[in-house]
């Protein structure tokens, strides 16, 4: 499936001149509750709960159990009113719309007391012809319905059949009939998340008044020509012409640096209108390319649209297009049954290293422009490019889609629909069709965007029986399913942007899938498409439990956030593992005690008599045993790439759940709620790095696999050093000749029986002794140093308690820790608390007896701050 693309540009519209004028509705708006006996001031973009907390009538609703004593807020009915003026003479306009960008969720909106229309989904523009109704003096309100009440009067006027789930599990702690309202579905309860189904006005709200005509969008792709080997443009512009005669007038399109500009002659009749343009970029300029992070540049081009139309009424943008191809290439492999399922960016394979996204927070408006950068910056600080916009949250905010454009990380977005089957009467119907098609327009110009996605996990859901249909109904469920996500959505996709690949789930067998009338037999087929794997009962250590599929776009292990994030939200009678709040803040099922069960495989569990110390023991533990498991994991898909074993491999995606949280809890999580990365994201930053060496061991033999992103051949050679526990000296180290590793490979270096390797290394046992190993080239760029542990830790022997100190100075922006250590240190935690940065390392294995790492602060700090709050953790002070 060959599919181009790019650029970008937020929906643009008509500004301020002589023939339209606009009147932002932000800021200062009342909120009032159902029976009246509450009003108070509230912000738009903004929510209920977020007005109630910010004028002291609730406390924060993330503290302690405020989840579930707050439920009051969503089950209510609230209304939001403004009265305001129009600044200019209304009656000399011939067309007024009110606009919403978004809405949450179900609401009447009246203008002066007169019913203008409906919302009911969250992810809709919506705009409304008040051009009858409005006056120089307005009083606006949008009277707003319990997405909760809502949702369940949805769901029981559906009476022929239920649309299963019904509700959560009850661990979840979550509301009903999710599924049958078009609203942020994670909002409702999730695993990793509480319930607060929010009400509010979470987008830009703004009066537009015109004359003659109004651009409406517009909205652009380029295309790569294969025949003629080159770049076209093709644009698309909606107008809104209320003159009652046809407008004429010319279009010019100019991108200076690519020596490209060309005219157009274009009329438009009264009505709604489209005009399409096809601009043929000069093939004499050399076009530079947008690139995923850690392959290239992220090169774009400013273009300039001016249209200048009958009396002088002149439009003009400005855009900034970005150009790259992407494919996805499912075709035969050689000695494998099935599909390859990989992407080609501007023809070059690449391997999706990255995460999964899900919502910063419960409630949007406070997720700033800050925020946003912190935590995507921290994607590519990670050595990830590609995150997974999780089909449970939201379609995300411009701005977030600029910085992954300017970043370079890929974007696998799915629509918004995950783990539920959902109705598909035509009321329904109609509004995700107005969602899906307004989104496309909304984000297509993004080079990010690699791939849209129809949901999240509902092939597998119907095809694995999750919800228990009997046999005989189950064509019902099937025959929806075909309904909205091939009948309507995949129509809408393919209508509205043919740059770029389209499945239908995730999970999915892609091809095959399709093949099979859409719905595979097996979704997790490790021979097709992208798996889906979870599994906490087996020891993670254990490489052979993980699925040598094609790509995987979910994995993971839970783990506890820092104290220091915790204690925010939380009291003294809540630190310890099994307080109330502990099992209230988990909402998996059996989490906390899966995540004690995989600790226990490899590690003692905390001794101090102290409950306080005991509980930062066990959330220290619980992060080194989730960055371990997700790291065997990973190395495991990456060393896949190249190989087919058993008639399986050629892995080329790794995505693990998940990379941000949305508040204070235990979860699958790499960065905890606010950015702070815990130990996972640290090893991240490793197992993702561009060169990386692979060790492992099959049947008592200890194999190295090197591990290539790079584009070119590179020379390297590998060094291995074995450590015994109980010194700092190495008993024996070796280097292999210089050999050549080839780009975008995954290829064996070493291999050497264990008993053969602990010999030529005087009195080493499993037991007693640790490998470590790196590549180095003759270029500056390196690998990480990586190892493998021959034993359990908590088998080892020689193992002592480490004394490290740390020395910190000041280096302009940061801050230098010299590390000195009496002994090697496994798993050394450097914490300074709430001071927010980050480290250029951390959770690692100390086996030399110095060693400085460098700490980047987010807002200014002192050293005198950072010595006070830093605490230094390794494995055996917690025994």
């Amino acid at each position: 499936m060959r599919l181009r693309l790019l650029f970008l540009l937020a929906l643009c519209r008509a500004g301020p001149t002589a023939f339209g004028r606009s009147l932002s509705l932000r800021g200062s708006w009342r909120i009032r509750s159902g029976n009246g006996s509450l009003e108070l001031p509230g912000r738009v973009p903004g929510c209920v709960h977020s007005a109630l907390f910010q004028r002291g009538l609730i406390q924060d609703p993330y503290y302690r159990f405020n989840d579930l004593d707050y439920r009051w807020i969503s089950l209510d009915n609230w209304t939001y009113s403004k009265k305001f003026k129009i600044p200019f003479n209304i009656s000399k306009w011939q067309k007024v719309n009110l606009i919403f960008e978004g809405v949450d969720t179900v609401a009447k909106v009246l203008l002066n007391s007169v019913p203008i229309g409906k919302t009911s989904n969250m992810f809709k523009r919506y705009s409304f012809d008040v051009t009858s109704v409005v006056r120089d003096v307005n009083s606006l309100e949008l009277r707003f319905q319990s997405p909760v009440l809502y949702a369940a009067q949805q769901s029981k006027a559906h009476s022929n059949y239920s649309v299963p789930p019904d509700c959560p599990p009850p661990v979840q702690k979550g509301q009903c009939h999710v599924n049958f309202i078009r609203k942020e579905q994670s909002s409702f309860g999730w695993d990793w998340g509480p319930s607060f189904p929010t009400q509010g006005i979470w987008k830009d709200v703004r009066i537009e008044a015109y004359n003659i005509c109004r651009l409406n969008y517009f909205v652009f792709s380029p295309i790569y020509d294969n025949h003629t080997q080159g770049w076209n443009l093709e644009i698309e512009s909606s107008f809104d012409v209320v003159s009652s005669k046809p407008i004429s007038g010319q279009v010019m399109v100019a991108i200076p640096e690519l020596q490209t500009q060309q005219s157009y002659s274009i009329e438009l009749q009264p009505g709604e209108r489209i005009v399409e343009l096809f601009v043929k970029i000069n093939k004499n300029v050399t076009i530079e390319t947008w690139w995923p992070h850690g392959h290239g540049n992220q090169t774009g081009y400013n273009m300039t649209i001016l249209f200048k139309l009958d009396g002088g009424l002149s439009i003009e943008k400005s855009a900034k297009v970005y150009f790259r191809t992407v494919e996805l290439i499912e075709e035969p492999i050689e000695g494998s049954q099935g599909l390859s399922f990989y992407f080609k960016i501007n023809g070059l394979p690449i391997f999706l290293k990255g995460s999964n996204w899900i919502p910063a927070d419960s409630f949007q408006d406070r997720v700033t422009s800050d925020l946003l950068r912190l935590l995507l910056q921290s994607v590519v600080d990670a050595n990830m490019n590609t995150l997974r916009v999780w089909g449970g949250g939201i379609y995300e905010q411009d701005e977030f889609y600029r910085l992954c454009d300017e970043l370079g990380i890929m974007v696998w977005q799915d629509f918004m629909f995950a783990c539920a089957l959902y109705p598909t009467n035509q009321d329904f119907l109609n509004s995700v069709r107005a969602e899906v098609a307004y989104q496309i327009r909304r984000l297509k110009y993004h080079p990010s965007i690699i791939i849209w996605g129809g949901n999240n996990e509902n092939e597998a859901a119907l095809m694995m029986n999750w919800y228990n249909i009997p046999a005989r109904e189950l064509h019902t469920y099937i025959k929806d399913y075909v309904v909205l996500y091939v009948k309507n959505i995949r129509k809408i996709v393919l209508a509205e942007d043919k740059t770029r690949p389209f499945i239908i789930s995730s999970p999915t067998n892609g091809a095959e899938s399709v093949k099979e009338g859409w719905l595979s037999v097996n979704p997790y087929d490790n021979n097709f498409g992208d798996v889906h794997f979870y599994d906490y009962t087996s020891d993670c250590w254990d490489w052979k439990v993980f699925p040598k599929a094609r790509f995987v776009s979910e994995y993971g292990y839970q783990s506890w956030p820092s104290f220091s994030t915790l204690k925010k939200v939380s009291s003294k009678e809540d630190w310890s593992y099994n307080s109330k709040f502990s099992l209230h803040r988990q909402h998996h099922a059996d989490g906390n005690s899966e995540m004690l069960r995989q600790v226990e495989f490899h590690f003692t569990l905390p001794e101090s008599p102290d409950p306080l110390q005991a509980f930062k023991d066990t959330i220290y533990l619980t992060q080194v045993t989730q960055a371990q498991c997700v790291k065997i994991e990973t190395e495991f898909y990456r060393r896949s790439r190249s190989e087919i074993v058993d008639g399986q491999g050629y892995t080329m995606g790794a995505l693990y759940w998940q990379l941000n949280d949305i508040w204070q809890a235990p979860s699958w999580a790499s960065l905890e709620y606010g950015g702070k990365w815990k130990m996972l994201h640290y090893f991240a930053r490793h197992f993702f790095a561009p060169l990386l060496p692979v060790g492992f061991e099959d049947q008592d033999v200890f194999f190295i696999y090197g591990v290539s992103d790079l584009h070119s051949d590179c020379k390297a050679k590998l060094t291995v050093k074995v450590h015994t526990w109980s010194s700092l000296e190495p008993v024996c180290s070796s280097e292999t000749d210089h050999f050549v590793l080839k780009a975008g490979q995954a290829v064996l270096l070493y291999k050497e029986p264990v008993p053969v390797l602990l010999e030529n290394c005087g009195n080493c046992t499993r037991q007693s002794c640790v490998v470590s190993f790196y590549l180095s080239t003759d270029s500056q760029l390196g690998s990480p140093t990586n190892y493998h542990f021959l034993s359990s830790l908590s088998e080892s022997v020689g193992l002592r308690k480490a004394y490290i100190t740390a020395i910190i100075s000041q280096q302009g922006d940061t801050f230098a820790f010299d590390l000195e250590t009496s002994a090697v240190a496994p798993f050394v935690w450097l914490d300074v608390g709430s001071i927010p940065g980050r480290f250029s390392d951390n959770g690692f294995l100390m086996t030399e007896e110095t060693r400085t790492v460098l700490f980047y602060p987010w807002k200014p700090t002192s050293k005198s701050e950072l010595e006070q709050s830093l605490r230094v953790t390794s494995l055996m002070d917690i025994y």
